[in-house]
Formats: structure tokens, sequence, C-alpha cells
């Protein structure tokens, strides 16, 4: 896996899921995503997004993007996070 290209694909998509509303977030809690994407050297990557309560219902919403290319790098897989607060700001930030 080109750790590079996998870790710069990541931040493209927590950029993505950051600019979702709270409401949004929340509609998707415990329903994981699951996609392929391709990189520009033509090796696909698979991303996986989980979004759960982070402390207690209703509360602050943990973000958790993973990505890997279905090789050996799948049991160590490039990982980002966020928590976004009810009001829209972000935690720790």
């Amino acid at each position: 896996m080109d750790k590079s290209e996998a870790q710069a694909i990541l931040w493209e998509h927590v950029g993505k899921y950051r600019r979702l509303a709270y409401g949004s977030l929340e509609q998707r809690l415990n329903k994981p995503e699951n996609f392929v994407v391709a990189g520009s050297s033509g090796r696909e990557y698979q991303i996986e997004v989980q979004m759960f309560w982070d402390d207690k219902k209703g509360g602050d919403i943990r973000v958790m993007l993973s990505i890997d290319d279905g090789g050996l790098r799948a049991l160590a897989p490039v990982c980002d996070s966020f928590i976004l607060r009810r009001d829209g700001s972000f935690v720790d930030e």
C-alpha cells in the first residue's frame, strides 16, 4: 500500500464528513459505510466510516475513518477520526 496516497485519500474523505451537519451524522449513527475508491496510481482502497455516540446518546458524535488496500495492511489500516458537538464545533480544536 502506498501509505502517502492512502493518507491523502483518507484526509479528503475526512474533510467531506467534517462538512456534514450534526443531524446528517446523527442519521448515520451505527450504520457503517464502506466503499472502494481508486487512487491516482490506479490502486484501489477500501474506506470504512463509523459514526457513534462518543459518550452518551444525544451528545457528541465520534466519526472514525480507516483506509487499506485489502492486503496485509487491512490488519493495521491508516485511520483518522474527529468528534462533533451538537453545536457544530469540534472537540479539541
